[in-house]
């Protein structure tokens, strides 16, 4: 770093400084006082270590950034602009604004060249952690002697809040159990919270607490460019353990009146402070927005560095493609995700074959693994009751990162985000196990996958108050809804092995958000669907009678209680009461089908309508209708035997068969 022009560098971070100030001014709304801090040591990441080209954002081999503080926003979008990422500075001037590529968190689906989508903090962190996950294992399988296709690290900029939130406990535990050496954190040590000093709240060693999981970690002057620099140089040979660089910043440098207090986290300076700061930091108080080119300098290089990097590593690839013909393809194949996926059902399932669909979901899974290359999957701990495992497959490890199963550990909030984040990644279809009751936990990871648009899936076991004898406390009944209601969230309920296998086929055919399957502990009967059918999301499973019988009431079930559904069916029809089943696995495969196919599953003359699902029943209005009921359970579950909870608590075909007497009752036409 002999020959690091620090009079460029100056400038370029006062000029980050001035545009955080300004956006954050002119929308009345932003947090300045991150970017005004972190300048320094972001300028000395972007110009000399991490490798990027503007030109094509997507390229496969670049360094990922994570800005895990995505208050901070400002400060990525200057380096974005001053790079040369297509972020005119127009932009810059549209901060927060309607229809801006410059949201007030990054949004990786919005900004070229932001890698996620920032704001929970914590979220970001755990991203990172399965970025190097994915590019430690990609690299262990796809790599030969001489060709190293996979190669390149996970920088992250995080916050004191980051840190407190206890997601960032459990990731970097793991990142530390797993060796992540080319994972580096630079956090931004500097003491202020919204609320004031951080020793209101936060008064840990963080540099002990990440030691003792097993990472690098050192202490340097944030604003120091030339310590950074030592810093990440010896991060970067550090191999064995991910490095923690924790950058003593003074929030808002530069700000007169308002650096290192809580008044430069959250809100603007204020135009007369911006003034001064401006005149502080010797940038023209009379301009806003101002860009010197001569602040482009730095960054355009290092872009430029960039480009010639991936000019090689194509040539590289090329040759690698000669010489590793079939390699070579099948990395491609996981790049793009293309697979196909067969499944013989009668070869992996008997006949009227009794079974739960967790089980049911191991089998399919294992079936699928051989064909599907890119899936990487694990379980929070629970991996002979979530049935996630991959037989003859190896567990990843440190040791050897060419296993394909994760032990996740009791760690549920980091097991979401770090799907997200191996997603993000590229190459990797991600799945993870838990218990529904315990999706809880991952609910700020789902929701930010669904708003990302992640091929993420869930497998989410022992789904209602069949948990049984563990009582309330694992029993999930208010939790299908609460995933219901996440906009871009699929969720898949299915009733017996067959539909299943269209579960799991559904989701890996999904390109374009997450999916949960919602899976059972206990056993259920083979109630004859189809694979085809359920794929629909909502279908007929059995008429009212045979030839031309119109339905006069019709009930829906899903999961375990499609077999209530079917009882309750026979007890009416033996009353003389025409009566359709319908299954109705996912409401949002459903509601994708156009509205002739829906009319003709629910048709609108038929007004006695019954749902029934263990758990609570707000949401099925949308199908039973107003004169509609709906058989559930709006209180929590007890300990007991399954079936004497479903009993007691009135989940059984006769109280199905009883609502539809009601209903009809009250209008006998």
């Amino acid at each position: 770093m002999r020959d690091y022009p620090l009079d460029i560098h100056n400038l370029t971070a006062n000029t980050i400084r001035g545009l955080a100030m300004d956006a954050v001014q002119k929308a009345e709304s932003g947090h300045p006082g991150l970017p005004m801090g972190m300048a320094d040591a972001a300028v000395v990441l972007w110009s000399r270590f991490l490798t990027f080209n503007p030109a094509d954002p997507a390229w496969f081999n670049r360094d990922r950034f994570v800005l895990s503080a995505g208050h901070g926003s400002m400060l990525l979008y200057s380096l974005l602009h001053l790079s040369g990422y297509d972020l005119p500075l127009e932009e810059l001037k549209h901060f927060r604004q309607w229809g801006s590529r410059t949201p007030g968190h990054p949004e990786n689906h919005l900004t070229p060249g932001v890698e996620t989508t920032t704001g929970p903090l914590g979220q970001g962190l755990s991203n990172a952690v399965g970025m190097a996950i994915a590019e430690k294992w990609l690299a262990a399988r796809v790599n030969r002697p001489g060709y190293p296709v996979v190669d390149h690290r996970t920088f992250v900029i995080a916050s004191d809040g980051d840190m407190m939130e206890g997601i960032s406990h459990e990731v970097s535990s793991l990142a530390g159990h797993l060796g992540l050496g080319k994972l580096h954190v630079l956090y931004d040590d500097n003491h202020i919270t919204i609320d004031g000093r951080t020793s209101l709240a936060f008064s840990e060693d963080v540099l002990k607490r990440f030691e003792a999981y097993g990472w690098h970690a050192v202490r340097v002057d944030g604003q120091d460019p030339l310590a950074v620099a030592e810093a990440l140089e010896a991060a970067e040979a550090e191999t064995e353990r991910p490095s923690l660089i924790a950058c003593r910043t003074t929030i808002g440098y530069g700000s007169p009146n308002k650096a290192n207090t809580a008044k430069a986290h959250g809100e603007p300076l204020g135009v007369e402070e911006v003034r001064l700061s401006k005149e502080k930091l010797g940038l023209p108080v009379d301009v806003d927005f101002y860009v010197p080119e001569a602040s482009r300098t730095l960054l355009r290089a290092a872009a430029e560095s960039g480009a010639t990097a991936q000019a090689a590593w194509d040539e590289m690839f090329g040759r690698f493609s000669e010489t590793y013909h079939d390699e070579a393809n099948l990395f491609k194949a996981m790049l793009a995700d293309d697979f196909d996926v067969s499944l013989d059902l009668d070869e992996l399932f008997e006949p009227s074959q009794s079974m739960a669909t967790r089980s049911a979901s191991g089998t399919i899974l294992n079936a699928i693994a051989p064909e599907y290359a890119s899936l990487l999957g694990g379980s929070g701990d629970l991996t002979p009751s979530n049935k996630t495992d991959l037989k003859g497959e190896k567990d990843l490890t440190a040791d050897d990162f060419r296993g394909r199963y994760i032990r996740f550990g009791v760690r549920e909030h980091a097991m979401g985000g770090i799907m997200n984040g191996m997603a993000l990644h590229g190459g990797i279809r991600p799945y993870g196990g838990t218990f529904l009751v315990f999706s809880d936990y991952m609910r700020p990871a789902i929701r930010l996958a669904a708003i990302m648009e992640l091929d993420v899936i869930y497998v989410f076991t022992h789904d209602s108050i069949g948990v049984g004898e563990d009582g309330p406390t694992h029993q999930p009944v208010e939790h299908l809804m609460a995933l219901r209601a996440i906009p871009g969230l699929t969720v898949i309920r299915p009733a017996d092995p067959t539909e299943t296998a269209a579960a799991w086929l559904a989701a890996l055919e999904s390109h374009s958000g997450p999916t949960a399957l919602i899976l059972t502990r206990q056993n259920l009967p083979d109630l004859d669907t189809t694979v085809g059918q359920a794929l629909l999301g909502g279908y007929v499973l059995q008429e009212a009678g045979d030839g031309e019988v119109e339905p006069r009431a019709i009930v829906i079930g899903t999961g375990s209680e499609l077999q209530l559904a079917v009882q309750a069916r026979e007890l009416l029809q033996a009353d003389g009461i025409a009566t359709r089943v319908v299954s109705m696995p996912s409401w949002e495969l459903f509601e994708a089908q156009d509205a002739a196919y829906k009319e003709s599953v629910l048709p609108a003359a038929v007004r006695a309508r019954v749902s029934v699902e263990a758990g609570i029943t707000d949401g099925w209005q949308t199908y039973v209708g107003l004169d509609g009921a709906s058989v559930g359970l709006n209180r929590f579950g007890a300990s007991a035997p399954y079936k004497i909870i479903f009993e007691e608590l009135g989940i059984t075909a006769e109280a199905v068969a009883e609502a539809v007497r009601t209903i009809l009752a009250r209008d006998p036409a």
